[in-house]
């Protein structure tokens, strides 16, 4: 069935199917609708309960619940992501699989709401790997198998664990839907 709804809202139900554990967020705007969201399918039921709290708090908590195997989302936007810059070179650094969504907004002072790609910019060489949307509803089909793969990061179509040995490698390939 089709349905309209608002962009941040599809990202949240694009998350929510993909059940993660933990989610920290910065909240700014655009993309608190985003977290509200989740909270909101959270009270409905539609999506279980998961750690969730402000990325300063829990930033480390964050980085070891993904680095443990558990599914990690964060979003966040302009000051935002700057705020997060050196967390976000060390969760590169140690091939965490953390899946954020920038709502793109330009980096000013002391305040500036246009839309440009100067905050996801400032994180190019950061380590992470940078996907571009053109709308919100090109944003479910690209975030969802990405968060599903938990314990694996995905490089160049190769599933990398972060567990050692053949255990890593079946859970990779059966969260990915190869078995």
């Amino acid at each position: 069935m089709l349905r309209q709804i608002e962009g941040s809202r599809g990202v949240a139900e694009g998350v929510a199917r993909c059940r993660p554990e933990v989610i920290c967020a910065y909240p700014i705007s655009p993309q608190t609708h985003i977290v509200e969201a989740l909270s909101t399918l959270v009270k409905s039921g539609e999506l279980a309960p998961c750690e969730s709290s402000t990325w300063s708090r829990s930033s480390p908590r964050c980085r070891w619940r993904s680095a443990l195997g558990d599914g990690a989302y964060t979003a966040t936007a302009s000051q935002g992501l700057l705020y997060m810059a050196e967390p976000l070179y060390n969760a590169s650094g140690l091939g965490l699989p953390i899946v954020m969504t920038v709502t793109n907004r330009a980096i000013g002072a002391p305040i500036n709401v246009w839309n440009d790609h100067s905050d996801s910019i400032s994180q190019r060489d950061s380590g992470w790997i940078q996907e571009d949307k053109t709308s919100s509803a090109e944003m479910l089909p690209a975030d969802a198998p990405v968060l599903n793969l938990n314990a694996a990061a995905v490089f160049g179509g190769l599933a990398v664990a972060n567990e050692p040995g053949e255990a890593a490698r079946r859970k990779a390939a059966a969260m990915a839907g190869v078995i």
